[in-house]
């Protein structure tokens, strides 16, 4: 049972909760309410999915270092509700976390993320009752969390990875993990405080590089075709139905977003659906047309494959790509958010890096993606972004075909507060940074870092 009384007692203390009907309130105050709403949800899920997901892998973690990493610097208005707002964590069998709850206004119930350790947290909507423990579908094998495949970091070679912690990359940004792979090697390897191999971080964007391997796998098994439509519409007289995979895939399916970036917080902190808010987006221009970065279109993809979900689920194939510490996660109802929601360890992303360098074929001599899969991801075939970075995007991936000091067939998968996976095919290479950089602030300068290990693996 939530201590919802508990709950209020410390919240009015901060004088955040509303007294008044929402009936009553101004359009200002309501979009205040719902902002400690989502600020709510934000904390829930924050605590629940890093402390969580760390235990599941032998790697515990405190409330305060969640707080410390994860829950500052982030987005406005969000940045400065979230801090206030008091969170509960309740614990069932075995001393495994059921769910986070925290309280927002006095005539609600608490925010709730509940966690399953198959699919790590979820949050519930707004107003949701915490539900009862359940493990009867959702519980992982344990014993699937071996030990990880690398080898140990070669000593000598640990300054290549320890130069990433130094404000010469971003005045503020926090690094917390770097792990560096040559020729299938641990070459470099550090991480920050409250961090290590075990300790699972979100991969916010790098997700939908995620998505598009797992795009890649079911077209390997013939099961999906890019060139099929998504899904999307209803009809044959919906223009939508002719948006591709292959459009979703490349940010060009030509639908409305509300925000540069498709900012998708009803889904990540609300408690909404996939269904419900994903895939309904009206078209605005033709489909191939345009380049609009848009976590929906990833999420489309993702609906265009789910199907195959239920034979071999992204726990499975993750697993597969040598990634068994990570957790991709779900909305309430089991629609997975490959767009944004994935946590995942620095040396698994840099497994996802190797597969690729590998051209699809694992470690036992097995291929798991199309043999032109990675020249698939690495074409710049659609419309191209033109933002201030001058990177290009492929499929699901971004490009770094046109920076300065850095091979042309270089791939990056990156996400937001700085998660970055480089992959170098010519050089054989493959570079992470994990980060917990603040909104708005200087960033990580993955470009310069990158011709830095270059300039120091030639030395």
């Amino acid at each position: 049972m939530i201590r919802t009384t508990m709950f209020a007692a410390a919240l009015a203390t901060t004088g955040l909760l509303f007294t008044v009907p929402a009936a009553a309130q101004s359009q200002a105050d309501l979009n205040a309410r719902y902002d400690r709403a989502l600020a709510a949800g934000y904390k829930a899920m924050f605590l629940c999915s890093a402390i969580a997901n760390a235990e599941l892998f032998g790697a515990p973690r405190s409330i305060g270092s969640v707080e410390s990493w994860e829950l500052t610097g982030i987005q406005a208005p969000l940045h400065g509700i979230v801090e206030a707002l008091p969170a509960m964590i309740e614990r069932g069998a075995d001393d495994v976390i059921d769910f986070v709850s925290v309280l927002f206004a006095n005539d609600m119930l608490p925010r709730v993320a509940m966690h399953r350790p198959d699919r790590g947290c979820s949050i519930l909507p707004i107003g949701a009752q915490a539900p009862e423990p359940d493990t009867e579908i959702f519980l992982r094998n344990a014993a699937r969390f071996g030990a990880f495949a690398l080898e140990p970091a070669v000593p000598e070679n640990g300054v290549l990875a320890e130069a990433g912690f130094g404000p010469i990359y971003g005045a503020d940004a926090r690094t917390t993990a770097v792990v560096i792979l040559r020729e299938g090697k641990l070459i470099g390897e550090a991480y920050g405080s409250d961090h290590g191999p075990n300790v699972p971080q979100r991969t916010w964007s790098v997700a939908k590089s995620i998505a598009a391997t797992l795009v890649g796998a079911a077209v390997y098994r013939g099961e999906a075709d890019v060139t099929y439509s998504a899904g999307l519409g209803e009809g044959e007289r919906d223009p939508r139905a002719t948006i591709t995979i292959d459009h979703a895939l490349r940010m060009a399916s030509g639908r409305y977003t509300d925000t540069p970036g498709n900012r998708t917080d009803p889904l990540y902190y609300g408690g909404a659906t996939v269904d419900e808010v994903a895939v309904d987006w009206p078209l605005i221009t033709e489909p191939g047309s345009t380049y609009r970065y848009a976590n929906n279109d990833t999420l489309a993809a993702m609906q265009a494959i789910e199907h195959t979900f239920s034979d071999l689920p992204p726990s499975a194939l993750l697993d597969a790509f040598g990634m068994d510490h990570t957790i991709a996660e779900t909305d309430w109802q089991g629609n997975y958010i490959l767009s944004s929601q994935v946590w995942s360890t620095a040396r698994d992303l840099a497994q996802l890096g190797q597969l690729h360098l590998d051209d699809g074929i694992l470690p036992d001599g097995t291929r798991i993606l199309p043999e032109d899969w990675v020249e698939y991801v690495s074409t710049p075939s659609g419309p191209q972004p033109n933002g201030a970075s001058g990177w290009g995007y492929g499929a699901g991936w971004w490009l770094l075909n046109n920076s300065e000091g850095i091979p042309a067939d270089t791939i990056l998968a990156a996400g937001n507060r700085g998660q970055f996976i480089v992959v170098i095919p010519s050089r054989d290479l493959v570079i992470v940074r994990r980060g917990e950089d603040p909104a708005g602030g200087s960033g990580f300068d993955i470009e310069a870092f990158t011709r830095d290990v270059l300039g120091a693996l030639d030395e």
